[in-house]
């Protein structure tokens, strides 16, 4: 049997909270990043220390990541709705936990906690929206979700410097998280039924969700560099904890041979178009991470930027994310996620093969379009964002399609998680192939220095020289990252079309699939 369905107002009430509450994780999530000195202030940390306090963004990242799979396939197991609401309030608690706390110790406490339930917000909405809505029209909702979380990442960083200048106090952030959790938590209460007791429950693979989780954590630890710094891609610890992530990768595949209960049930799933779909999700995720922290070094190393003058560059590329994501929903609702899969991550592409051209004259450069002069890097950065924002939706919808409905909350997880884990494994394998690189490249642009070149000569080229170098392993690392968007793409042809479902009738749009909300 299945839960009861609410009306067409009340579903949309729901997916406004839940989308809600994707955007404060969101915002949660990048927050810290420009309120970091003030927080330092409270809590004791020297200026000269800030290293000191990256575990409040890895251990957010740890709770984040970690917990994603369990907590997805227990929406499955107690009903999106008890799991939404307990996330929301774990996510209150945690918010009220950093905003008392005094020293790093407590903060870190209160970002994991909030980290874990931001974990669970994404993949349980996604898993709600496409209980609500009948698979021919999820897509434009799954996009609206995922554009909630990509305006998240935008405006997370300004939604920070808003509030301590509004208020002075960078405890306020957090503090605003209480009345609006409580918001959410209301309206999914009264917008949602409660979960048909009389069905079947699913079973949860307990020990496999901690295995994986254990392997997650491993892995964001010892891949995210909290502090890149154009010379190392992991951080010194990350070696031994990338093993020891394989080790228990390992172990955990075994498990699900050989385990009856699987963290996800094979009956009824089409295991081709999904996998594809989380490649493709994997291959959006590195190129995606990639921008983000090589296109703040390209300005740093390259342009001789700042870091807020770097931040800045990515304005354009962030604003296109939200945008290419309803876009892209919009888009698979009419012609198939499949098309829009392969065309978006095309774009990218096409925008990487431009950012690869970068020079160290990038900022004079511009593009002519229709006799419009258009600055060249915001134009390519729009362009890869577009792309990168118009997948959002058809992978999640393609992933959600080719899973029985029973199944969607780990289904869900496992798109977010396979775009997490491709951000942390694109940028760290890339950056160490751009910074092996690195030597040769200065070698090739010292020996263009002629031999009987004077003193003052030297020394310009000197200078020269490694602004440079670090363009053309900037402009490398781009390169390879088209090759990863046309690889996604590819795989994006593999998510099967319409009629590939896992095989569950196809409801009026009046009753939408859906076990427990």
């Amino acid at each position: 049997m299945t839960a009861p369905q609410p009306h067409h107002a009340g579903r949309v009430v729901a997916i406004s909270a839940g989308s809600l509450a994707v955007l404060l994780g969101a915002l949660d999530t990048y927050v810290v990043v420009t309120i970091m000195r003030d927080i330092i202030g409270t809590i004791g940390i020297p200026v000269n220390k800030l290293q000191r306090i990256t575990p409040i963004i890895t251990w957010y990242l740890l709770g984040y990541i970690a917990a994603m799979p369990l907590l997805g396939r227990a929406s499955d197991r107690f009903g999106r709705k008890l799991l939404l609401q307990v996330s929301l309030a774990t996510f209150l608690i945690g918010s009220v936990i950093t905003a008392m706390s005094t020293d790093l110790d407590v903060l870190v406490v209160g970002r994991t906690i909030q980290g874990v339930a931001s974990g669970a917000l994404l993949p349980v909405t996604l898993a709600l929206g496409a209980d609500l809505w009948a698979q021919r029209n999820r897509a434009a909702v799954l996009g609206g979700i995922g554009a909630a979380q990509e305006l998240g990442s935008v405006l997370g960083p300004l939604y920070g410097i808003f509030i301590v200048w509004l208020t002075s106090r960078w405890q306020d952030v957090f503090w605003i998280n209480v009345p609006l959790a409580l918001a959410a938590m209301v309206m999914i209460h009264f917008s949602l039924p409660s979960r048909d007791r009389s069905a079947e429950p699913e079973k949860i693979d307990v020990i496999g969700g901690l295995l994986l989780a254990i392997t997650l954590g491993l892995a964001v630890v010892g891949l995210y560099n909290a502090n890149p710094d154009g010379k190392h891609a992991l951080p010194s610890y990350g070696p031994p904890l990338i093993v020891a992530a394989v080790v228990f990768a390992v172990i955990f595949f075994v498990w699900e041979r050989f385990s009856r209960t699987k963290l996800i049930e094979p009956a009824g799933v089409h295991f081709r178009p999904f996998l594809s779909a989380l490649g493709s999700s994997l291959c959006a995720g590195a190129a995606l991470m990639v921008t983000l922290v090589d296109v703040e070094l390209f300005a740093q190393g390259v342009l001789s930027k700042d870091q807020n003058e770097a931040a800045l560059m990515l304005l354009w590329f962030l604003a296109a994310l939200p945008i290419g994501a309803l876009v892209g929903g919009a888009v698979a609702t009419l012609v198939g996620d499949r098309a829009v899969a392969f065309v978006g991550l095309l774009i990218a592409a096409g925008g990487y093969w431009l950012i690869s051209s970068w020079s160290v004259d990038l900022l004079s450069e511009h593009h002519t379009i229709a006799g419009l002069s258009l600055p060249a890097m915001d134009t390519d950065l729009a362009i890869a964002g577009i792309g990168l924002g118009l997948v959002i939706a058809p992978l999640t919808s393609a992933s959600l399609r080719v899973v029985p409905s029973a199944q969607h909350g780990i289904a869900s997880a496992a798109v977010v998680v396979a775009r997490m884990t491709g951000m942390l494994i694109g940028v760290a394998s890339l950056s160490a192939w751009g910074f092996y690189q690195l030597p040769h490249l200065v070698a090739k642009h010292a020996a263009e220095l002629p031999a009987h070149a004077s003193l003052a000569e030297r020394v310009l080229h000197q200078a020269s020289m490694y602004r440079e170098a670090f363009a053309d392993m900037y402009g490398q690392i781009f390169k390879v990252t088209v090759v990863v968007c046309i690889v996604g793409a590819l795989l994006g042809l593999l998510i099967g079309s319409r009629s590939v479902h896992a095989g569950e009738p196809e409801l009026r749009e009046e009753q939408p699939v859906g076990p427990r909300v």
